[in-house]
């Protein structure tokens, strides 16, 4: 009954909610880190550390490090894939804005000892630098409002800045891997990227991209799915899904997903 109360509490008063999210956040800030399999602490979310979080997912990451100097990780969360980076002696470049996340992702680049190896961006990034509002929290804060059913009432305000803007010329003489889950706010950082974008001889991008999952209601597909697949494209570069099944993804596809005429199975894909 209680549980109940303060739902509607959080669901019809939107200062009470704020109140609530900010008491938690500040209540949880002291959880102990956990030991990881992979032999670094985690703290933050102990599916993550359990091992149990994105098991394809981290398998591939930990492959494609291999190839490369550095991670940027567009949109961190809390330091789960920069860890894995880090504890394999990759420079970390990463962009994470949710004050929660950004919390737990310098606790745990400083608890591991690997302060001098990373760079944190406290920032979103987008097609030009703005002050954005940015809805939910945790792995499924986004820019997008309505994404993923949010209430309207979880909003923060959150500075924005392009991904040309943050690298510079970091990578000039780098290989990369970009990672990036933005939560259906993939389009707008890939037009504030168009420099990095021609990189592409020293780059490696996984990106999430959805197709029909957590669109605003309403949105039965992603309306920006055929433009953000197609700035990768352009620059000529060879798409398939990030999965087991390494599917090839080619412009035709993208448009058959994107009018409903056929699927992906995957939300994850590798450019390269």
């Amino acid at each position: 009954m209680i549980k109940k109360t303060l739902k509607n509490i959080v669901e019809h008063f939107p200062r009470a909610a704020q109140l609530y999210r900010n008491s938690r956040d500040l209540l949880d800030r002291n959880s102990p880190g956990i030991k990881t399999s992979w032999g670094f602490t985690l703290a933050g979310n102990p599916l993550m550390a359990s091992g149990s979080f994105e098991p394809e997912e981290t398998r591939l990451v930990r492959e494609l490090l291999q190839e490369v100097d550095v991670l940027v990780n567009v949109g961190a969360n809390i330091g789960y894939y920069c860890c894995h980076a880090l504890s394999l002696g990759k420079r970390v470049i990463a962009v994470e804005p949710n004050l929660r996340n950004l919390h737990y992702l310098m606790r745990n680049i400083k608890e591991n000892d690997w302060s001098q190896r990373a760079e944190v961006f406290p920032v979103a990034l987008g097609a030009k630098h703005d002050v954005l509002a940015m809805w939910g929290g945790g792995t499924g804060a986004s820019l997008i409002k309505g994404w993923a059913g949010v209430s309207e009432s979880y909003v923060t305000q959150v500075p924005v800045l392009t991904l040309d803007r943050i690298l510079g010329e970091a990578l000039q003489d780098k290989r990369a891997l970009i990672l990036v889950d933005v939560e259906g706010a993939e389009l707008a950082m890939l037009q504030g990227a168009a420099k990095i974008l021609q990189l592409k001889s020293k780059l490696i991008w996984v990106v999430e991209i959805g197709s029909t999952t957590h669109q605003p209601s309403g949105v039965a597909v992603n309306p920006n799915l055929v433009a953000t697949f197609q700035k990768f494209f352009e620059q000529g570069y060879s798409a398939e899904t990030a999965d087991a099944r390494k599917m090839a993804v080619d412009s035709e596809m993208v448009r058959s997903v994107a009018e409903g005429r056929a699927e992906f199975r995957s939300h994850n894909f590798l450019f390269r």
